[in-house]
């Protein structure tokens, strides 16, 4: 459990999608990102846009200020912000981000072990995102109807 919870803190929204990024996933891989990136490319036919996209300088930069700010929250969570103590402050290339399915593909492409339970860990944290996600839209509805149910009570009172 404790590992689907460190996958849900590397799953972002970006242009409406919950994404992983390329750096995360080659941790939780193992291998380079270098390496996650070459064995994409190798196979970018299996890899449509709404499968993965790189993201532009402006959406990094909000990106790089989010772990900024969690930087001050819990230092575990960033991983750009140490670029700036390191060498190379710039990168030279800009993250991929994976979609869900992405994600799925990659098991095609990466074959060791911790790939194949990786990515069996990584599809449980999604479906646990979108179960939050749903259960949040079924309280909203209810407040919804609670606040309809109040104002007809209202109207009710007020006539009386």
């Amino acid at each position: 459990m404790k590992i689907i919870q460190s996958i849900q803190h590397r799953i972002y929204e970006i242009r409406g999608e919950r994404v992983m990024l390329d750096r995360d996933l080659a941790s939780l891989y193992e291998v380079e990102t270098r390496v996650l990136n070459q064995a994409v490319k190798r196979n970018i036919r299996r890899f449509p846009e709404d499968f993965m996209f790189q993201l532009t300088k402006a959406e990094f930069e909000v990106l790089r200020l989010q772990f900024e700010i969690l930087k001050t929250f819990d230092s575990s969570r960033s991983q750009f912000v140490t670029l700036k103590n390191q060498r190379g402050q710039n990168l030279k290339y800009l993250p991929f981000a994976f979609t869900e399915q992405g994600v799925a593909m990659l098991c095609g492409v990466i074959k060791s072990d911790k790939a194949i339970n990786m990515n069996i860990a990584i599809m449980r944290a999604f479906v646990a995102v979108r179960q939050v996600l749903i259960k949040q839209t079924d309280i909203r509805e209810q407040l919804k109807e609670i606040k309809e149910r109040i104002g007809e009570h209202d109207v009710q009172l007020n006539q009386i």
